[in-house]
């Protein structure tokens, strides 16, 4: 596997490395746990939460950013244009065949962490990470903050954007992202058991070149 190549646009032929990527990175994400709850078995339905939320910006036509050959993708981070569009009838078909799978106690929790998720104001147009992981054995080889420069300069090149919104669950990655130039914007606590904090970095030509 290659720790050391640049970022590309990663194309939907390619989807299936993009979803096992991000199921072995966010394997124990607190969202996921959060979202999953006592589902078994839990790597089954996490595959299935994580294939639907890439399948979304295939089919949104937004951005896939990957590290590594088809093969053997080592880092995969997720773009988004917050307010981008109509939710194309095949999107829509497949996230309640999603719900149908894992229940509906399962998509209440995924809806309050959106709509606590969606508190926090991002004023400005900007491109939001949904999504940023590299496989275990890629850990600490650069290729995360590959992906998290790559993604802004997505953002600097877009003549709409003015920077990237994000948000963690992870406290320890407020101030790895700050680190970054991000903000924080805000935080949410969900049900006493999960807290997301809400991050922005307005766009700056001279960091990212």
């Amino acid at each position: 596997m290659s720790f050391d190549e640049s970022p590309r646009v990663v194309p939907v032929s390619e989807v299936d490395g993009v979803v096992s990527v991000l199921a072995e990175a966010f394997f124990d994400y607190p969202v996921m746990r959060y979202v999953v709850g006592d589902l078994e078995p839990y790597e089954v339905h996490l595959r299935r939460l994580i294939g639907y939320f890439v399948a979304a910006r295939f089919m949104r036509a937004e951005t896939v950013l990957g590290v590594g050959p088809a093969l053997s993708l080592a880092g995969i981070a997720l773009l988004s244009r917050p307010g981008g569009g109509v939710t194309p009838p095949g999107l829509a078909l497949r996230r309640e065949a999603l719900w149908g799978d894992l229940g509906h106690s399962a998509r209440v929790r995924y809806e309050r962490f959106g709509t606590a998720a969606s508190t926090f104001e991002f004023e400005e147009p900007h491109l939001h990470l949904n999504m940023i992981g590299v496989r275990t054995e890629a850990r600490g080889s650069g290729v995360g903050r590959r992906l998290l420069e790559a993604a802004h300069r997505f953002a600097v090149d877009d003549p709409e954007a003015r920077g990237v919104s994000l948000t963690t669950e992870v406290e320890s990655n407020v101030d790895l992202y700050r680190h970054f130039g991000y903000r924080l914007i805000g935080e949410a606590t969900l049900d006493g058991a999960l807290t997301s904090w809400g991050m922005y970095r307005p766009n700056s030509r001279s960091a990212v070149r």
